[in-house]
């Protein structure tokens, strides 16, 4: 069974994170660069977003009963290969695997122009995230 709390909550906590980035988005590169609180948000957002969405993964993979992922590539694996996230878009997303570990286990190595790099190219993929997820949860109880 799935727990409506948990999900609900993880959702919005990569939706305020994603908001938030959108937001940081905007700025210009340069300024973006030399704004050490800017770069500072935007990678505890990012790593927000990234924790709840694999929380979310996690969960889902579970109750639907496809396994227990042993990492986090294995989270997007799964959601794929129960039709939760479609193929296409699981391969656009598996990076976000290793960059949550970046995140955390490396980042003394995170630059601010990386971070600027995927405020301006990757935030859409959460939000199809978001979608995809919830258009799975239609599918699974319709109303």
């Amino acid at each position: 069974m799935f727990n409506e709390e948990l999900i609900a909550a993880r959702l919005d906590i990569i939706q305020s994170a994603i908001r938030r980035l959108q937001l940081l988005a905007r700025m210009p590169r340069e300024q973006f660069l030399q704004d050490e609180d800017a770069v500072d948000i935007a990678e505890n957002r990012l790593r927000r977003a990234l924790e709840a969405l694999f929380d979310l993964g996690r969960h889902l993979v579970v109750k639907s009963g496809l396994g227990v992922p042993q990492d986090y590539r294995a989270i997007i694996e799964k959601l794929k290969d129960g039709q939760i996230l479609p193929a296409d878009f699981a391969t656009q997303i598996m990076g976000m695997a290793g960059y949550r570990n970046r995140l955390v286990h490396e980042y003394n190595k995170v630059t601010p122009e990386e971070l600027y790099e995927i405020l301006q190219n990757r935030l859409g993929d959460f939000t199809l995230f978001c979608q995809h997820i919830v258009n799975y949860l239609e599918r699974q109880f319709p109303r």
